[in-house]
């Protein structure tokens, strides 16, 4: 008759203890050193090598050569504490759970105080300690705090909170492990080396995933594999059947299912579950196990060469090409609801139908508001492809604060005509006096939102008397295009192009168009690192954590042909206040009324014009000039709204307004009261 495998091969020196290497170096320099305690405490989950440390402990302290961190296994106390040997007299093993009573207890007080018959030393094994009693460790508590020289004990005990503190305090604790899953499967391929047994490597993960990180608990199921094969050795299917988990196809019939949101072929393989007997509990924890590895490789690239994701080639290949047709929020929203329902299913009268309910939830994000299926929904929009430039959302303009400067306000060539277009503002009418007008500066004020439809041609402007007004064209400006092809890119330049960044990074990844779309402006550029201010922290903090400038840096890089860093700070866009130009004066009765004119963010100020000597005031004799009309043809829901909003940014008072936009002058107050 064979010895099982557990028996067989269990560990007969420190050097064969697998997974515990931090319990077995310190035990071996104990020896080493001759600083060997009386008590011990071995504490861990079942099957993890705590009963034959002990064993190894007690052959090391008994041997010939000993006490020696490797025994000679040649010797009588080492043959017969071997993974074979019959047992020694002076190592007694006591299972405290049918031996833990107080009369037990005072027995072995009574027997310890005998020498030991032909070893060094007299060893208690007390195994599953934490079913003594209270009674029964106090019976030990003397003779443990203080032993004969001959005497060692060794407690193991799967609780070891269970043992009372007394116990405890005069014991050198060492808590075991779980045996780790690589390291339990290369024990396992050479046993079966040693066994001469052939196998499929596909079939010992499912041996190491039901031994849980049990040494004994796997060798017992890898003997039992073992039993039941052919000539053909330990197989997958077989394996599958034994144990019951559920078959690699269907698991990826049934996310492929997912990834292209085919309901008809998730529910037929749920049925097929449910008709070939499976534990729908089992199969839902099966496939909670897949997502879980497929959330890993969205997440990290390089899972499988790292080793964090370990599995046959072609089905590393087939997880691989599943977590790109998902996307990490789907799979992230899919782990959760397997895992919520998994928790339901405890006790449900109704499993199959908990599973298909959850199967429901995933295949549709759509019917939910909460925050995953929202993101879900985003990187199923993400991964459909760019959408129609028709129905791309048009984009707000930012914030005052951080007001970028607009596409309407870039500088343009002169038109071909002999006299150029004036500004749109200069159509606006203003109160003139019958002398020679002045020539407006050239200055264009940039317009206070953006608008999708194009500007409508109006008239040339007049006085208000019928004369035309002489305006001057507007020097323009080098462009944007000229600035980066000369390499002197600054921060203007940026802002300038701002808009057409941000269209270009919709199309690219609309999360994260969504977290830079509003409130968020270039602040500065320094070397090759860009500075974007943002006026709200938690957009900054999803900017920096979601490693959305990867997709900022390509859009500057195919926009200015720049390969520039992004740094993201919480604060204004705007330039210093001693940076900004000085507003212009207020205009005089015989001045043009000039438009107000905000300064380029990063351009020097306009140099102002010397303004003329003020005309002496009229008397009140004197007739005033009759109030000009609007032009014919003219926008006048553009003057309005434009009229709305110069004084809603500004704040100014009505006096003011009228000296600015109209042009006039205070010649008296009458007080009506």
């Amino acid at each position: 008759m064979s010895l099982a495998l557990y028996r067989k091969y269990r560990p007969a020196t420190f050097g064969e203890l697998k997974g515990q290497e931090h319990v077995a170096e310190p035990l071996q320099q104990a020896l080493r050193n001759g600083r060997v305690n009386h008590a011990y405490l071995f504490s861990g989950p079942r099957g993890c090598g705590k009963t034959s440390s002990a064993r190894i402990l007690a052959r090391s302290l008994n041997c010939e050569q000993g006490p020696t961190p490797d025994p000679c296994g040649i010797c009588e106390s080492c043959v017969a504490l071997g993974p074979g040997g019959t047992g020694h007299l002076d190592v007694i093993e006591i299972d405290a759970a049918s031996h833990g009573g107080v009369d037990d207890a005072r027995d072995l007080r009574e027997r310890a105080f005998f020498a030991p018959v032909s070893s060094r030393f007299k060893v208690y094994i007390i195994d599953e300690a934490h079913m003594v009693t209270r009674e029964g460790f106090n019976a030990l508590l003397k003779l443990v705090e203080e032993p004969p020289p001959h005497l060692k004990f060794v407690f193991a005990t799967t609780e070891p909170e269970k043992v009372i503190g007394t116990i405890r305090s005069r014991t050198h604790h060492y808590p075991f492990r779980l045996i780790p899953p690589k390291t339990l499967q290369e024990l396992l391929e050479e046993i079966l080396q040693s066994e001469k047994v052939p196998y499929e490597t596909a079939a010992l993960p499912l041996v190491v995933r039901a031994g849980a990180g049990s040494a004994r608990d796997s060798l017992s199921i890898l003997d039992q594999l073992l039993a039941g094969s052919d000539e053909a050795g330990i197989t997958y299917t077989r394996a599958v059947s034994l144990l019951g988990y559920t078959d690699a196809a269907l698991l990826d019939e049934v996310v492929d299912a997912f990834g292209a949101r085919d309901g008809a072929a998730v529910f037929a393989a749920i049925d097929r579950v449910i008709e070939s007997g499976q534990d729908p509990r089992r199969f839902t924890a099966d496939l909670l196990g897949r997502f879980r590895d497929l959330v890993i490789m969205a997440n990290v690239p390089e899972a499988t060469r790292t080793g964090l994701i370990d599995g046959p080639a072609d089905e590393l290949e087939r997880m691989t090409a599943q977590a790109a047709a998902m996307g990490p929020a789907d799979l992230a929203r899919a782990a959760d609801l397997l895992h919520t329902g998994l928790t339901e299913m405890r006790g449900a009268t109704s499993p199959r139908l908990l599973l298909e309910l959850i199967c429901a939830r995933i295949l549709l994000p759509g019917a939910y508001t909460d925050e995953t299926s929202l993101l879900a929904r985003i990187d199923r929009l993400e991964r459909s492809g760019p959408p129609m430039a028709a129905a791309a959302p048009r984009v707000e303009a930012p914030p005052a604060a951080f007001q970028p400067v607009s596409r309407e306000a870039e500088p343009r060539p002169p038109a071909p005509e002999p006299a150029p277009r004036a500004p749109q503002r200069a159509a606006e009418p203003a109160p003139r006096p019958p002398v020679e007008p002045a020539p407006e500066p050239a200055q264009a004020r940039p317009a206070p939102r953006q608008e999708s439809r194009p500007a409508p041609s109006r008239p040339a402007a007049d006085d208000g008397w019928g004369a035309p007004v002489a305006q001057a064209p507007s020097a323009p400006a080098p462009a944007p295009a000229a600035a980066a092809s000369s390499g002197a890119i600054d921060v203007s330049v940026v802002r300038q192009r701002w808009p057409q960044i941000l269209e270009a990074v919709q199309r690219r990844s609309r999360v994260a168009w969504m977290t830079i779309m509003e409130g968020v402006a270039p602040a500065s550029v320094d070397g090759n690192l860009l500075t974007i201010a943002f006026e709200n922290d938690g957009k900054r903090k999803n900017f920096t954590m979601g490693r959305r400038e990867g997709v900022l840096a390509e859009v500057l890089r195919e926009q200015l042909g720049v390969d520039w860093r992004i740094d993201a700070v919480l604060g204004s866009a705007l330039p210093a206040p001693s940076a900004r130009p000085a507003a212009p004066p207020p205009p005089t009765w015989d001045q043009p009324r000039q438009s107000p004119q905000r300064p380029a963010p990063a351009g020097p100020p306009a140099p102002q014009a010397v303004p003329q000597a003020a005309p002496p005031v009229p008397q009140p004799s004197e007739p005033l000039p009759p109030p000009p009309e609007a032009p014919m043809g003219g926008d006048d829901d553009d003057v309005d709204v434009e009229g709305d909003t110069l004084a809603a940014n500004e704040a100014v008072s009505g006096l003011a307004l009228l000296q600015r936009e109209l042009g006039g002058r205070v010649i008296r107050e009458i007080d009506n009261s």
